[in-house]
């Protein structure tokens, strides 16, 4: 990387830095400022924010690296998400958005603990330990991917990446919280539609052309072209990494967020336009890296997930370059930011205030400099972590994302769908996906049959109903409770 490209980059980084100092003026003066921007935010922030934190390095370098393997067989990895996260803007973030504000939940534990009156915490002590294990897992994932972009970028290596990706992201999180980290979202999705639409643009014409492109391809082997050279069972695998969408609480905080229930419609057709464009811009980026380099040792360190800022080094001008890659890197913290503040909040609100100072005062200024110290601290986890990970980002991300929607997914859609959910039914599917995860993804044979989520998923969501029917109906434990706290009672009206 150039003095040019250096600048363009070393830019999109200061104002990342300003839009957190920015906002640490404007709205962090009370939890629920930092944890969900005062539930002020306009439709079109909450679409850009929702849908770029819940792609991460993935997308850019996971889901461009499996293309470049796979070709368009890897389509499927992202038809899943774009429907599943229509319906989640359409009908259940809605429903999420006015319960929560109903009862002050600010956290996705706080809106199980309202919604099943859970005296005793056993859904907010169990929600918090998937989340925070799960959560830090993703995160050093994130800073993974950091690494690796600035080791193909600047030369260094890829623990001096890792680490100068882990102080950008934690300078804006623990500065303006989860408004700036919403604004900057909004940035980094236009930086991240920039470079999945020019690089591979560019590349394609300077190869000659796609027919040129998919020529060279067909070349190299025909069922690069196809989308089923997988079959059926791999092409279900793949959509039913979309199941993961509905559980993972980085997405599910962002329609909390929203200024009105309403706007999460209007919020869907431009989410869904920008998931569909990144998705098509990742995967022609993998086919035409492909054209250009046939062997996979062609690529640096023969790493699949180098191949995006390795292509727009070659095909770029040097200020393009610094900010396509700039757009791994907004990937990358949208993402990582989203889920540390997540994580914070399980300290903070959910462990600390909620469970270990309940019923004192605590004043907010307190509750929001102890939040950005756990930001700190769960950082450095997640680098420990990171330096230490063996696995390739887009593995190491998916089992992640298939805990998280394993575990929470069914139980948040029973929650807000069917009455007759209790709560030892959402606890029985927290244990049973987050279970079934490790199990399927510890065992080779398994793994390699079905993407953990999909068993997880399934077997999470018959047990919430199975032991929801043989436990005590929700009603006969509304009566008892609101006959020994009338404020308790659940406002069904509200769902």
């Amino acid at each position: 990387m150039g003095p040019l490209s250096a600048s363009s980059f070393v830019f999109y980084l200061a104002i990342m830095i300003l839009i957190g100092a920015v906002s640490a003026k404007i709205r962090t003066g009370s939890l629920s400022d930092f944890f969900l921007g005062g539930r002020k935010m306009k439709d079109w922030v909450v679409a850009l924010s929702a849908v770029v934190s819940g792609r991460s390095a993935w997308l850019v370098l996971g889901m461009s690296g499996m293309a470049y393997t796979m070709g368009l067989s890897s389509v499927w990895a992202v038809v899943g998400y774009i429907l599943v996260e229509l319906f989640l803007f359409m009908f259940m973030g809605k429903r999420l958005r006015r319960y929560t504000q109903a009862t002050e939940s600010i956290t996705l534990p706080d809106f199980f603990e309202a919604r099943f009156k859970d005296r005793l915490h056993v859904l907010r002590i169990i929600s918090v330990a998937i989340i925070v294990v799960f959560m830090v897992a993703y995160v050093a994932a994130q800073f993974n991917a950091g690494g690796k972009a600035i080791s193909a970028s600047f030369g260094l290596t890829t623990t001096q990446g890792l680490w100068l990706t882990a102080i950008i992201v934690l300078a804006y999180t623990m500065l303006g919280g989860f408004f700036a980290v919403s604004i900057t979202d909004v940035v980094q999705a236009l930086f991240m539609m920039l470079g999945l639409v020019i690089l591979p643009a560019v590349a394609i014409a300077n190869f000659g052309g796609l027919g040129e492109v998919l020529e060279a391809l067909r070349a190299q082997e025909v069922s690069l072209l196809s989308p089923w050279t997988i079959g059926l069972i791999g092409a279900v695998g793949f959509l039913g990494i979309g199941l993961g969408s509905p559980g993972n609480p980085h997405i599910l905080v962002r329609y909390m967020s929203s200024e009105s229930p309403q706007g999460l419609r209007r919020a869907a057709l431009l989410g869904t336009f920008w998931n569909v464009v990144m998705a098509w811009g990742a995967i022609f980026v993998g086919l035409v890296g492909r054209a250009y380099f046939p062997l996979k040792a062609q690529l640096p360190g023969a790493d699949t997930e180098r191949l995006f800022p390795h292509l727009a080094a070659q095909h770029l001008h040097p200020v393009l370059f610094g900010l396509t890659v700039a757009a791994v890197f907004a990937a990358i913290m949208s993402t990582a930011d989203s889920q540390l503040l997540v994580a914070a909040s399980g300290v903070t609100r959910d462990i600390y205030q909620k469970m270990f100072r309940r019923g004192k005062t605590i004043s907010e200024r307190r509750m929001v400099f102890l939040s950005r110290m756990a930001v700190l601290l769960l950082t450095f986890v997640a680098i420990g972590l990171g330096a230490a990970g063996k696995e390739l980002v887009f593995w190491l991300v998916l089992f992640a994302w298939g805990g998280l929607g394993a575990s929470f997914g069914p139980a948040v859609i029973l929650s807000l769908f069917w009455k007759r959910t209790t709560k030892w039914g959402v606890v029985a599917g927290f244990v049973s996906g987050t279970l079934v995860t490790v199990v399927w993804n510890s065992t080779p044979a398994l793994r390699q049959m079905l993407y953990h989520l999909i068993p997880a998923f399934f077997i999470s969501a018959v047990l919430v109903v199975l032991v929801s029917l043989v436990t005590r109906p929700p009603e006969q434990a509304e009566r008892e409770l609101s006959e020994i706290r009338p404020r308790y009672r659940f406002r069904s009206k509200n769902v």
